[in-house]
């Protein structure tokens, strides 16, 4: 199991929703501007209003990674599950079988359908759930051999000699930040911290 934790994702909060970086793209895309993503590309003038605004409005990272690790032969062969978690507590569950777009404007279309409706599809079988909930519930609803946060502080370790070892654990769980600068705000779930790079 993958998390992506306190993942830079969320819609425009409401004490920047008439700002005019905010109106302007949400004109463009038809929607009121608390139904659009926030993105620090589009909102940075905007953002800079709100508190910790380093650490919100980057909902490519959470792309990026989800492209990489829904690609993976793990993934493929039905061996990986991924949850993301927001900075904001929400959980989202994501469908090994999803086929994630690979544009990344389609992909904050399909982000702020969920954040409206819950799922997505809308109806049919769900590619991806929303609902509020923290790290600490999702982490203690999965059953799990171990917890493992990926953080820059984190013990050294070399990739290949580590997790030929973690291969023989039953049900890990790898937490990785959806966030662009600085430490999770609570790693007292970690059974373990490692940091494959500097």
């Amino acid at each position: 199991t993958v998390i992506i934790g306190e993942a830079a994702l969320e819609t425009v909060p409401r004490e920047i929703a008439g700002h005019p970086s905010v109106t302007r793209l949400a004109q463009r895309k038809g929607k009121k501007p608390e139904e659009t993503l926030l993105d620090i590309s589009f909102h940075y003038a905007a953002m800079k209003g709100i508190r910790d605004w380093e650490r919100k409005g980057r909902p490519d990272i959470t792309f990026l990674t989800l492209l990489d690790l829904l690609e993976r032969p793990l993934n493929k062969e039905g061996h990986l599950q991924v949850y993301i978690h927001t900075i904001n507590n929400f959980v989202i569950w994501v469908s090994p079988e999803i086929n994630m777009p690979r544009n990344y404007t389609r992909f904050v279309g399909l982000l702020e359908q969920l954040f409206s409706v819950g799922r997505v599809p809308p109806k049919g079988r769900p590619l991806m759930l929303l609902k509020k909930g923290n790290l600490h519930d999702l982490v203690k609803g999965i059953q799990h051999s171990k917890v493992i946060f990926l953080t820059e502080n984190g013990r050294k370790v070399k990739i290949e000699s580590y997790f030929s070892e973690l291969v023989k654990q039953e049900n890990p769980i790898f937490v990785i930040g959806g966030f662009q600068r600085g430490e999770f705000t609570d790693l007292s779930l970690a059974d373990e911290r490692i940091s494959v790079y500097k």
